[in-house]
């Protein structure tokens, strides 16, 4: 303490401060020894050190303080959950494409696979660069939450120290009000001269201005008995968004990842089974036809080797004709006769004819 006086703390603990509660407010024998020295000590007459009794804790507090808000306000955690927020967009995103999920993608045409390579790379490239500043963010965060158990221990050192100088304050206040002042008062009764009664009021006066100084001391511990918790609070709050990253970096993006290989090969496995299922069932057409042209060639050829050379209907064919042909030639050469005959008989005539005429000349 810079006061005048050399006043050290002892090891007390501010109990409950992380859940808010109050402090205890009972010194140890040893810190109630040195607050009754330290009391000893405190001179109310000297109005220079009464102002600045607590003065340099309560600098310090303030400074504190200070450093402790810088420390919220420099801190954007909004950011942080809205890189969260964007892993799970991005994942979001991804599976857009099916209502169903990732296996939602295998209803689509042959060539789903490489779009779900696109969009994975597509999203894991994204994913990658948000991890990698969350990563930032989580160094931070477990480097503030280290700063912030520091800031809890000084405020505690802090606490401790101006419950010493509260305690050593009201036991000085004790003594003067109880021993000091009533031998002026009585004093001042005794005598009835001003001298005697105006430094029975100015005691008392300085009393209750130390007393009023006390009290700003107890407003200051106050402030220290509220700060804890809300060091604490922070210090929480921290805690739990580098968990929340950490478990977004170990598990949401490694269980995503798996899930796409198990994706991919599922789908592989898929084509691979609509293949061979495409080859079967060609085999099974090729057979089909095959079996259906053996049939058909095996009776036929059945049938034709049971033909004879000439079929029956040929020969009948040709016989019916060559009988025909043979009628008619039959019937020719009978009309050739006749006409034969009778051209023969007109030769005869025209013979008779000429040869009469030739008569007639002669004569």
């Amino acid at each position: 303490m810079s006061d005048g006086f050399t006043m050290t703390t002892g090891q007390g603990e501010m109990q409950g401060s992380a859940q808010g509660s109050a402090p205890d407010t009972a010194l140890t024998e040893e810190e109630k020894k040195m607050a009754a020295e330290y009391a000893r000590q405190i001179d109310l007459y000297d109005s220079g050190a009464v102002l600045q009794y607590g003065a340099g804790v309560q600098k310090k507090m303030a400074d504190f303080s200070e450093k402790a808000l810088e420390n919220v306000r420099t801190k954007d955690l909004g950011e942080i959950g809205d890189l969260l927020s964007g892993v799970v967009t991005e994942l979001r995103d991804f599976d857009e494409e099916e209502t169903k999920g990732f296996f939602g993608f295998f209803k689509k045409s042959a060539n789903k696979v490489t779009a779900l390579k696109a969009k994975y790379e597509k999203a894991e490239a994204n994913i990658s660069k948000i991890c990698e500043t969350l990563e930032g963010y989580q160094r931070q965060l477990l480097k503030d939450a280290a700063i912030l158990d520091k800031m809890y221990d000084q405020n505690l050192e802090y606490f401790k120290e101006l419950s010493l100088y509260i305690a050593a304050g009201k036991k000085k206040l004790e003594d003067t009000r109880n021993v000091q002042l009533p031998d002026l008062v009585q004093k001042a009764n005794s005598t009835g001269l001003p001298e005697d009664i105006q430094a029975a009021k100015d005691l008392e006066a300085m009393c209750e201005r130390f007393e009023k100084k006390v009290h700003d001391l107890e407003l200051t511990r106050m402030i220290a008995i509220q700060t804890a918790p809300q060091i604490r609070l922070v210090q929480n709050n921290d805690t739990q968004m580098v968990e929340k990253i950490q478990s977004t970096i170990v598990n949401t993006v490694p269980l995503w990842k798996s899930q796409m290989v198990l994706a991919l090969g599922v789908e592989h496995s898929a084509q691979a089974a609509q293949a061979q299922r495409e080859v079967t069932d060609m085999t099974n057409e090729l057979l089909k036809k095959n079996a259906e042209r053996l049939k058909m060639a095996t009776i036929e050829s059945a049938r034709e080797s049971e033909r004879g050379i000439v079929d029956m209907e040929t020969l009948k064919t040709t016989n019916e004709a060559l009988i025909s042909t043979l009628d008619e030639v039959m019937k020719i050469q009978q009309e050739g006769r006749e006409k034969r005959r009778a051209a023969e008989e007109e030769i005869g005539r025209l013979e008779g004819d000429l040869k009469a005429k030739l008569l007639e000349i002669r004569k």
